[in-house]
């Protein structure tokens, strides 16, 4: 069953001359339980794809739908509860004046989830952060920590999607392999569906089950795990991506 699916997607910015076509008849499904990174170089229109999706991006044509459920122009409350997004860069992200709890909390209570106390300890064990984290603001963390936090947000109203938006890019490299495999391990223990933004194919082939090449604004090619790590693309832009990465 697709839990995630796009059907020939427009997305563009500005009107007449200053019209910019971002996205061009992009069509994609995610199965439930699945995994599926958008790959290509900046500028290629697969961050737009998430910010459509998660109703970030107004001027858009085409159909998406999650669970089955057709998306209109706007976004109701229990979107976000199936659907949530960690963003590249985890300070931006986090407000600065807000302590660790503090941003816990107010998710929670807007979603109106019960037992508040016990569900922000449970989602810092969940990350992998301690008690101590629970008072601490942004500028106390580390990068890594920063995200973790962004992460326990995401995973507050009981998800069954998650849109990562460049989720390791912000980090050191000794960080990013530890994100990673949380990442990982989260989708494996709560069947979480993923939707995955990246230029770093390394970084793709290590979370996805499934790859989407994106060049100029189009899907150029899909293919798996195992193809891309055997280097059996089809397209050249493709081949190209995959010749200057580290896969």
């Amino acid at each position: 069953m697709s839990m995630v699916e796009i059907t020939d997607l427009n997305v563009w910015f500005g009107t007449g001359r200053d019209r910019v076509d971002a996205v061009r008849g992009a069509t994609l499904s995610v199965d439930q339980g699945q995994s599926l990174g958008l790959v290509g170089e900046s500028g290629s229109g697969k961050s737009t794809i998430l910010r459509a999706l998660s109703g970030l991006v107004s001027d858009w044509s085409g159909r998406m739908s999650v669970n089955g459920a057709e998306l209109g122009r706007h976004r109701s409350r229990e979107f976000y509860q199936t659907v949530q997004m960690v963003f590249q860069d985890p300070y931006a992200s986090l407000h600065p004046r807000q302590t660790v709890d503090q941003v816990l909390s107010e998710t929670l209570q807007l979603h109106g989830m019960p037992d508040v106390d016990r569900r922000i300890e449970d989602l810092l064990a969940n990350v992998d952060l301690g008690h101590r984290f629970r008072f601490r603001y942004p500028h106390q963390l580390s990068g890594g920590q920063r995200q973790r936090v962004a992460i326990a947000r995401a995973l507050a109203t009981e998800p069954d999607v998650l849109l990562l938006d460049e989720p390791t890019s912000a980090l050191d490299v000794s960080i990013q392999a530890e994100i990673l495999n949380l990442l990982k391990d989260i989708r494996t223990e709560r069947s979480l569906t993923y939707l995955m933004v990246s230029h770093d194919l390394a970084v793709v082939g290590h979370l996805c089950d499934q790859i989407a090449v994106m060049n100029s604004g189009e899907i150029v090619e899909r293919l798996n795990v195992d193809q891309l790590r055997s280097r059996t693309a089809e397209h050249e832009y493709t081949r190209q991506l995959i010749s200057n990465s580290h896969v």
